[in-house]
């Protein structure tokens, strides 16, 4: 239902703020990010898809294939696999396997990658999934405005 079609008394809480003519920006546009290509802001979709990726890779690869661990039994050893992958990975190369292989990147807000203390408080508050799961305008998750990380696009 377009907001032409919504009762009046409606349109501006169930349209969202666009509908009430306020006009937000791009996500990204307040960190001066480009809008498209590299360097704009991953959208959740992607996130979310890269995520899963690692998720069963630490899951089934590792913890059930090499590890010989049932994952029901004893549920923090994939989430400790997770923890300890993306501390190094995102640490040292700025992404994770699923990151890498949906194109895209953690990068601090000037660009570069984000250092330990960073990595490490990102890697905690996403580990706790609520902080991650809660997001402002410009799609960054509270557990990378608290490690003043974005992730974006390669």
């Amino acid at each position: 239902m377009s907001s032409r079609q919504q009762p009046r008394w409606t349109q501006t809480w169930l349209g969202g703020v666009r509908s009430a003519g306020i006009d937000l920006g791009y996500p990204g546009e307040r960190l001066g990010l480009p809008e498209e290509g590299g360097g704009a802001v991953a959208g959740f979709g992607r996130r979310l898809g890269a995520i899963v990726i690692d998720w069963l890779i630490c899951t089934w690869a590792v913890a059930q294939g090499f590890l010989g661990v049932d994952p029901a039994k004893q549920a923090w050893v994939p989430l400790a696999i997770f923890a300890g992958t993306t501390l190094i990975l995102v640490g040292t190369t700025g992404m994770t396997f699923g990151m890498r292989l949906l194109g895209i990147r953690v990068a601090v807000l000037d660009g570069g990658r984000p250092g330990p203390a960073a990595v490490a408080v990102r890697t905690l508050l996403l580990c706790l999934a609520v902080p991650a799961l809660i997001w402002d305008r410009d799609q960054r998750g509270l557990h990378d405005r608290a490690a003043n990380t974005v992730v974006v696009r390669m």
